[in-house]
Protein backbone atom coordinates (compact mmCIF):
# COMPACT_ATOMS: atom_id res chain seq x y z
CA UNK A 1 0.00 0.00 0.00
CA UNK A 2 2.71 2.47 1.00
CA UNK A 3 4.72 1.48 -2.10
CA UNK A 4 1.78 2.29 -4.41
CA UNK A 5 1.11 5.55 -2.52
CA UNK A 6 4.75 6.54 -3.03
CA UNK A 7 4.43 5.91 -6.79
CA UNK A 8 1.23 7.99 -6.89
CA UNK A 9 2.98 10.82 -5.05
CA UNK A 10 5.86 10.89 -7.55
CA UNK A 11 3.48 10.86 -10.52
CA UNK A 12 1.47 13.74 -9.05
CA UNK A 13 4.61 15.72 -8.26
CA UNK A 14 5.99 15.24 -11.78
CA UNK A 15 2.58 15.60 -13.51
CA UNK A 16 2.82 12.24 -15.29
CA UNK A 17 -0.14 9.92 -15.79
CA UNK A 18 1.70 6.60 -15.39
CA UNK A 19 5.03 5.12 -14.33
CA UNK A 20 5.82 4.10 -17.91
CA UNK A 21 5.30 7.75 -18.94
CA UNK A 22 7.98 8.84 -16.48
CA UNK A 23 10.47 6.24 -17.69
CA UNK A 24 9.87 6.81 -21.41
CA UNK A 25 10.14 10.60 -21.07
CA UNK A 26 13.44 10.35 -19.20
CA UNK A 27 14.84 7.72 -21.56
CA UNK A 28 14.06 9.95 -24.56
CA UNK A 29 15.39 13.02 -22.80
CA UNK A 30 18.65 11.37 -21.73
CA UNK A 31 19.32 9.91 -25.19
CA UNK A 32 18.50 13.18 -26.97
CA UNK A 33 20.47 15.40 -24.61
CA UNK A 34 23.59 13.25 -24.78
CA UNK A 35 23.69 13.32 -28.59
CA UNK A 36 26.98 14.93 -29.64
CA UNK A 37 26.72 18.45 -31.05
CA UNK A 38 29.42 20.76 -32.37
CA UNK A 39 27.73 23.97 -31.21
CA UNK A 40 27.24 23.25 -27.51
CA UNK A 41 28.13 20.82 -24.75
CA UNK A 42 25.19 19.28 -22.89
CA UNK A 43 25.81 16.24 -20.73
CA UNK A 44 23.31 14.43 -18.53
CA UNK A 45 24.84 11.73 -16.34
CA UNK A 46 23.32 9.42 -13.72
CA UNK A 47 24.97 6.92 -11.40
CA UNK A 48 24.06 4.74 -8.42
CA UNK A 49 26.47 4.13 -5.57
CA UNK A 50 25.43 1.14 -3.48
CA UNK A 51 26.86 -0.41 -0.32
CA UNK A 52 28.84 -3.44 -1.55
CA UNK A 53 27.30 -5.81 1.05
CA UNK A 54 23.72 -4.75 0.25
CA UNK A 55 21.80 -6.50 -2.53
CA UNK A 56 19.68 -4.60 -5.02
CA UNK A 57 17.13 -6.28 -7.27
CA UNK A 58 18.47 -7.11 -10.78
CA UNK A 59 15.22 -5.82 -12.35
CA UNK A 60 15.76 -2.44 -10.68
CA UNK A 61 19.40 -2.22 -11.81
CA UNK A 62 18.49 -3.27 -15.37
CA UNK A 63 15.75 -0.62 -15.53
CA UNK A 64 17.96 2.19 -14.26
CA UNK A 65 20.66 1.22 -16.76
CA UNK A 66 18.27 0.99 -19.73
CA UNK A 67 16.06 3.99 -18.98
CA UNK A 68 18.41 6.36 -17.16
CA UNK A 69 21.83 5.14 -18.38
CA UNK A 70 22.73 4.80 -14.69
CA UNK A 71 25.21 2.11 -13.68
CA UNK A 72 25.62 0.82 -10.14
CA UNK A 73 29.04 1.22 -8.58
CA UNK A 74 29.63 -0.81 -5.41
CA UNK A 75 31.34 1.15 -2.64
CA UNK A 76 32.23 0.54 1.00
CA UNK A 77 29.92 2.89 2.90
CA UNK A 78 30.20 0.76 6.06
CA UNK A 79 34.00 0.60 6.27
CA UNK A 80 35.11 3.65 4.28
CA UNK A 81 32.25 6.15 4.15
CA UNK A 82 34.36 9.28 3.66
CA UNK A 83 36.45 7.70 0.90
CA UNK A 84 33.16 6.75 -0.80
CA UNK A 85 31.93 10.34 -0.45
CA UNK A 86 35.11 11.67 -2.06
CA UNK A 87 34.77 9.15 -4.90
CA UNK A 88 31.21 10.36 -5.61
CA UNK A 89 32.29 14.01 -5.49
CA UNK A 90 35.15 13.31 -7.92
CA UNK A 91 32.76 11.72 -10.43
CA UNK A 92 30.34 14.68 -10.21
CA UNK A 93 33.26 17.10 -10.67
CA UNK A 94 34.39 15.24 -13.81
CA UNK A 95 30.88 15.16 -15.29
CA UNK A 96 30.39 18.92 -14.78
CA UNK A 97 33.80 20.06 -16.06
CA UNK A 98 34.94 20.90 -12.49
CA UNK A 99 32.07 23.36 -11.94
CA UNK A 100 30.29 21.36 -9.21
CA UNK A 101 32.72 20.62 -6.40
CA UNK A 102 32.01 18.92 -3.06
CA UNK A 103 28.40 17.97 -3.79
CA UNK A 104 28.41 15.79 -0.67
CA UNK A 105 29.79 17.54 2.40
CA UNK A 106 31.61 15.63 5.18
CA UNK A 107 29.14 13.74 7.36
CA UNK A 108 26.38 13.45 4.74
CA UNK A 109 27.51 9.90 3.94
CA UNK A 110 28.14 7.55 6.86
CA UNK A 111 28.28 3.87 7.81
CA UNK A 112 24.48 3.60 7.64
CA UNK A 113 24.28 4.83 4.03
CA UNK A 114 23.18 2.09 1.64
CA UNK A 115 22.50 3.87 -1.65
CA UNK A 116 23.33 7.25 -3.20
CA UNK A 117 21.63 8.24 -6.45
CA UNK A 118 23.48 10.97 -8.31
CA UNK A 119 22.30 13.06 -11.24
CA UNK A 120 24.62 15.59 -12.89
CA UNK A 121 24.00 17.87 -15.83
CA UNK A 122 26.41 20.28 -17.53
CA UNK A 123 25.74 22.81 -20.26
CA UNK A 124 27.96 25.24 -22.13
CA UNK A 125 26.56 27.07 -25.13
CA UNK A 126 27.24 30.14 -27.26
CA UNK A 127 24.56 32.67 -28.14
CA UNK A 128 23.27 32.65 -31.68
CA UNK A 129 23.59 36.46 -31.46
CA UNK A 130 26.54 37.28 -29.20
CA UNK A 131 26.61 40.41 -27.05
CA UNK A 132 29.53 42.62 -28.06
CA UNK A 133 31.83 43.08 -25.05
CA UNK A 134 32.45 46.73 -26.00
CA UNK A 135 28.73 47.43 -25.38
CA UNK A 136 28.85 46.09 -21.82
CA UNK A 137 28.58 48.93 -19.30
CA UNK A 138 28.17 49.24 -15.56
CA UNK A 139 24.54 50.00 -14.71
CA UNK A 140 22.47 50.00 -11.51
CA UNK A 141 20.38 46.89 -10.83
CA UNK A 142 17.34 47.59 -8.65
CA UNK A 143 17.26 44.95 -5.89
CA UNK A 144 14.04 46.58 -4.62
CA UNK A 145 12.50 50.06 -4.57
CA UNK A 146 15.03 51.31 -2.03
CA UNK A 147 18.26 49.58 -3.02
CA UNK A 148 20.38 49.32 -6.19
CA UNK A 149 23.71 47.65 -6.84
CA UNK A 150 26.02 47.96 -9.87
CA UNK A 151 26.13 45.16 -12.46
CA UNK A 152 27.96 44.63 -15.74
CA UNK A 153 25.06 45.13 -18.16
CA UNK A 154 25.32 43.60 -21.64
CA UNK A 155 23.49 45.11 -24.62
CA UNK A 156 22.27 43.81 -27.98
CA UNK A 157 19.60 44.91 -30.45
CA UNK A 158 18.22 42.01 -32.48
CA UNK A 159 14.95 40.46 -33.67
CA UNK A 160 14.62 38.12 -30.69
CA UNK A 161 11.33 36.26 -30.09
CA UNK A 162 9.37 38.49 -27.68
CA UNK A 163 6.00 38.62 -26.01
CA UNK A 164 4.20 40.91 -23.59
CA UNK A 165 1.44 39.41 -21.45
CA UNK A 166 -0.69 42.32 -20.19
CA UNK A 167 -2.78 40.39 -17.66
CA UNK A 168 0.41 39.44 -15.79
CA UNK A 169 2.35 42.63 -16.65
CA UNK A 170 5.12 40.38 -17.92
CA UNK A 171 7.74 40.55 -20.67
CA UNK A 172 8.97 37.25 -22.11
CA UNK A 173 12.19 37.09 -24.14
CA UNK A 174 13.83 34.14 -25.88
CA UNK A 175 17.60 34.20 -26.46
CA UNK A 176 18.51 31.29 -28.74
CA UNK A 177 21.85 29.51 -28.64
CA UNK A 178 23.74 28.46 -31.77
CA UNK A 179 21.72 26.08 -33.98
CA UNK A 180 18.64 26.95 -31.86
CA UNK A 181 18.41 23.56 -30.17
CA UNK A 182 18.56 25.38 -26.85
CA UNK A 183 17.25 28.75 -25.70
CA UNK A 184 17.33 30.90 -22.61
CA UNK A 185 13.90 32.27 -21.72
CA UNK A 186 13.67 35.31 -19.46
CA UNK A 187 10.49 36.27 -17.62
CA UNK A 188 10.72 39.92 -16.57
CA UNK A 189 7.77 41.28 -14.55
CA UNK A 190 7.03 45.00 -14.62
CA UNK A 191 8.22 46.95 -11.61
CA UNK A 192 5.42 47.68 -9.13
CA UNK A 193 4.35 51.12 -7.93
CA UNK A 194 3.37 50.04 -4.41
CA UNK A 195 6.75 48.61 -3.40
CA UNK A 196 5.57 44.98 -3.46
CA UNK A 197 7.87 42.29 -4.88
CA UNK A 198 6.82 41.59 -8.51
CA UNK A 199 8.93 38.41 -8.63
CA UNK A 200 7.16 36.90 -5.61
CA UNK A 201 3.81 37.62 -7.25
CA UNK A 202 4.99 36.07 -10.53
CA UNK A 203 6.30 32.95 -8.78
CA UNK A 204 3.01 32.50 -6.91
CA UNK A 205 1.13 32.58 -10.24
CA UNK A 206 3.60 30.47 -12.21
CA UNK A 207 2.52 26.96 -13.21
CA UNK A 208 4.01 24.60 -15.78
CA UNK A 209 0.99 25.07 -18.07
CA UNK A 210 1.33 28.85 -17.91
CA UNK A 211 5.06 28.71 -18.52
CA UNK A 212 4.58 26.49 -21.59
CA UNK A 213 1.85 28.81 -22.87
CA UNK A 214 3.76 32.04 -22.23
CA UNK A 215 6.86 30.74 -24.04
CA UNK A 216 5.16 29.17 -27.07
CA UNK A 217 7.06 30.15 -30.21
CA UNK A 218 3.89 30.61 -32.26
CA UNK A 219 2.61 33.15 -29.73
CA UNK A 220 5.76 35.26 -29.74
CA UNK A 221 6.52 38.17 -32.05
CA UNK A 222 9.60 37.37 -34.13
CA UNK A 223 9.82 40.44 -36.34
CA UNK A 224 10.48 43.26 -33.87
CA UNK A 225 13.88 44.64 -32.99
CA UNK A 226 14.34 44.12 -29.27
CA UNK A 227 16.80 46.34 -27.41
CA UNK A 228 18.07 43.95 -24.76
CA UNK A 229 19.90 44.92 -21.58
CA UNK A 230 20.87 41.79 -19.64
CA UNK A 231 23.30 41.58 -16.71
CA UNK A 232 26.29 39.26 -16.75
CA UNK A 233 25.89 36.93 -13.81
CA UNK A 234 27.24 33.84 -12.12
CA UNK A 235 25.10 31.85 -9.69
CA UNK A 236 26.09 29.00 -7.40
CA UNK A 237 23.37 27.48 -5.23
CA UNK A 238 23.33 24.52 -2.88
CA UNK A 239 20.17 23.24 -1.21
CA UNK A 240 18.66 20.17 0.39
CA UNK A 241 15.54 19.01 -1.44
CA UNK A 242 14.45 16.58 1.29
CA UNK A 243 12.23 19.14 3.04
CA UNK A 244 10.75 20.33 -0.25
CA UNK A 245 9.90 16.78 -1.36
CA UNK A 246 8.33 15.98 2.01
CA UNK A 247 6.13 19.08 1.75
CA UNK A 248 5.07 17.85 -1.70
CA UNK A 249 3.82 14.62 -0.14
CA UNK A 250 6.85 12.33 -0.33
CA UNK A 251 7.40 12.04 3.43
CA UNK A 252 7.25 8.29 4.05
CA UNK A 253 10.32 7.44 1.93
CA UNK A 254 12.49 9.47 4.32
CA UNK A 255 11.31 7.44 7.36
CA UNK A 256 13.01 4.10 7.88
CA UNK A 257 9.96 2.58 9.60
CA UNK A 258 7.54 3.67 6.85
CA UNK A 259 9.61 3.61 3.65
CA UNK A 260 8.61 0.91 1.19
CA UNK A 261 11.36 0.68 -1.42
CA UNK A 262 10.83 -3.02 -2.13
CA UNK A 263 11.02 -2.28 -5.84
CA UNK A 264 14.72 -1.56 -5.32
CA UNK A 265 15.75 -4.20 -2.80
CA UNK A 266 14.24 -7.15 -0.93
CA UNK A 267 16.29 -6.26 2.15
CA UNK A 268 14.70 -4.26 4.97
CA UNK A 269 15.81 -0.87 6.22
CA UNK A 270 16.20 1.01 2.94
CA UNK A 271 15.09 4.65 3.11
CA UNK A 272 16.15 7.98 1.60
CA UNK A 273 18.31 9.99 4.00
CA UNK A 274 18.99 13.10 1.91
CA UNK A 275 18.43 14.69 -1.49
CA UNK A 276 21.08 17.33 -2.19
CA UNK A 277 21.09 19.68 -5.15
CA UNK A 278 23.86 21.98 -6.29
CA UNK A 279 23.77 24.23 -9.35
CA UNK A 280 26.11 26.56 -11.22
CA UNK A 281 25.10 29.00 -13.97
CA UNK A 282 27.23 31.66 -15.65
CA UNK A 283 25.92 34.06 -18.30
CA UNK A 284 28.26 36.34 -20.27
CA UNK A 285 28.64 37.96 -23.70
CA UNK A 286 29.59 34.72 -25.47
CA UNK A 287 26.87 32.57 -23.95
CA UNK A 288 26.09 30.44 -20.93
CA UNK A 289 27.88 27.88 -18.82
CA UNK A 290 25.72 25.90 -16.44
CA UNK A 291 25.88 22.80 -14.31
CA UNK A 292 23.66 21.12 -11.78
CA UNK A 293 23.83 18.01 -9.69
CA UNK A 294 21.19 16.33 -7.60
CA UNK A 295 21.66 13.41 -5.32
CA UNK A 296 17.99 12.46 -5.36
CA UNK A 297 -2.99 35.72 -28.16
CA UNK A 298 0.08 38.00 -29.24
CA UNK A 299 0.11 41.48 -27.74
CA UNK A 300 1.59 43.70 -30.42
CA UNK A 301 3.11 47.10 -29.81
CA UNK A 302 2.60 49.87 -32.33
CA UNK A 303 6.36 50.35 -32.47
CA UNK A 304 8.58 48.09 -34.55
CA UNK A 305 11.07 47.92 -31.69
CA UNK A 306 10.76 47.14 -28.00
CA UNK A 307 12.98 47.60 -24.95
CA UNK A 308 13.75 44.68 -22.67
CA UNK A 309 15.76 46.03 -19.74
CA UNK A 310 16.51 43.39 -17.12
CA UNK A 311 17.62 45.88 -14.46
CA UNK A 312 15.41 44.37 -11.74
CA UNK A 313 14.76 40.75 -10.57
CA UNK A 314 13.75 38.15 -13.17
CA UNK A 315 13.30 34.43 -13.73
CA UNK A 316 15.31 32.52 -16.34
CA UNK A 317 14.98 29.09 -17.92
CA UNK A 318 17.19 27.10 -20.27
CA UNK A 319 15.02 25.00 -22.57
CA UNK A 320 15.95 22.05 -24.77
CA UNK A 321 13.76 22.93 -27.76
CA UNK A 322 13.41 19.54 -29.52
CA UNK A 323 11.89 17.98 -26.38
CA UNK A 324 10.48 21.24 -24.92
CA UNK A 325 12.22 20.30 -21.65
CA UNK A 326 13.37 22.80 -19.03
CA UNK A 327 17.01 21.88 -18.29
CA UNK A 328 17.78 24.70 -15.84
CA UNK A 329 15.67 27.29 -14.10
CA UNK A 330 16.49 30.02 -11.65
CA UNK A 331 15.95 33.55 -10.44
CA UNK A 332 18.34 36.49 -10.50
CA UNK A 333 17.80 39.07 -7.76
CA UNK A 334 21.02 40.99 -8.31
CA UNK A 335 24.60 40.70 -7.08
CA UNK A 336 25.08 39.65 -3.46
Amino acid sequence: ESHSCFIKFILQVLSFSSVSDVHSHFETLTSTINSPSASYILKLANRLYGEKTFSFLPEYLNSTLKLYHAELQAVDFIGASDESRQLINKWVEEQTENKIKDLLQPGVVNGLTRLVLVNAIYFKGNWMHVFEARNTKEMPFKINQNESRPVEMMYREETFPFRYIPEYKLQVLELPYEQEELSMLILLPNETQDGSDPLLKLESELTLDRLLDWTRKDKMATWMDIRVHLPKFKLEVESSLSEVLQKMGMSSVFQETKADLTGMSSQDGLSISAVIHKAFVEVNEEGTEAAAATAGFIFLCARSSESFTADHPFLFFIRHNPTNSIIFLGRFRGPS
